[in-house]
């Protein structure tokens, strides 16, 4: 089916805000998406006439709206895993004190689409809704490891690593080796690739057919969980994640 121009034009200028990118000028939007001013100004007018991006009155700078928001949170609201693995993300984080999450892959990053904050390990960097890169990350690296080998292939061809950390790994081969030592291990680690001082580790959920539906993961802060530590909170949050999956009809 052929792809409707006006639409890709739309989406793709909702994918220029982010974080780093909350605002932007109509003349900014134009040259990054190397369209007229005239053709911009007609795609960001309809998008705010329906409440996916609003303006600033004071700066004139347009940012999203909060229609997305709306939209986002029936998104969340239709996973069932979401809704499966709360009460255990929650258990986990009242028993440990630590930040649990639940990501998915989607293409090739992991989302976060559950999180509980831990009071004895607040994480900055994450939220519901926002993408993590899979080199990076404890989640990231366990959801690609139980992929198939051509998926992996395929992941490499294009893969960009961006270092993040002075520990973040930077070419394919490490990143191979990495996948390899996560499957024989069952668990993975981001030994402050992603963040220095937060150290994670992340196990698989699996759903009724065997397949990998998601990662759940536990974020600490190095000054306060040492690597024994560490190891207690894996088998713990191993416990966790089979019980979610045996929810989800998965048979151990």
């Amino acid at each position: 089916m052929p792809i409707i121009q006006a639409v890709e034009r739309a989406l793709l200028i909702l994918d220029l805000f982010d974080e780093r990118t909350p605002e932007l000028k109509i003349t900014e939007i134009g040259t990054r998406m190397g369209l007229h001013k005239s053709t911009v100004h007609s795609l960001v007018r309809t998008l705010q006439a329906r409440g996916y991006m609003e303006q600033d009155v004071d700066s004139g700078k347009y940012r999203l709206g909060l229609r997305l928001i709306e939209k986002g949170q029936q998104v969340l609201q239709s996973m069932d895993i979401r809704q499966v693995a709360k009460p255990s993300l929650e258990l986990f984080t009242q028993s440990t004190g630590q930040t649990t999450h639940l990501v998915i892959l989607d293409g090739d990053e992991g989302v976060y689409i559950d999180k509980v904050e831990g009071e004895l390990a607040p994480i900055r960097y994450s939220r519901v809704g926002r993408r993590v890169m899979l080199h990076t990350s404890s989640v990231g690296k366990l959801l690609s490891a139980y992929q198939s080998d051509a998926w992996i292939d395929g992941l490499l061809e294009r893969y960009e690593f961006v270092r993040l950390t002075a520990k973040s790994i930077t070419d394919a081969a490490a990143f191979r080796r990495e996948l390899e030592l996560v499957r024989e291990c069952g668990y993975a680690v981001d030994n402050e690739e992603n963040e220095i001082g937060v150290r994670c580790a992340a196990v698989p959920v699996f759903d009724h057919r065997g397949h990998t539906s998601a990662a759940i993961s536990v974020s600490t802060l190095r000054s306060r969980v040492d690597d024994r530590g560490l190891e207690n909170l894996i088998t713990e949050l191993q416990q966790t994640a089979a019980e979610v999956s045996r929810r989800l009809g998965y048979k151990l």
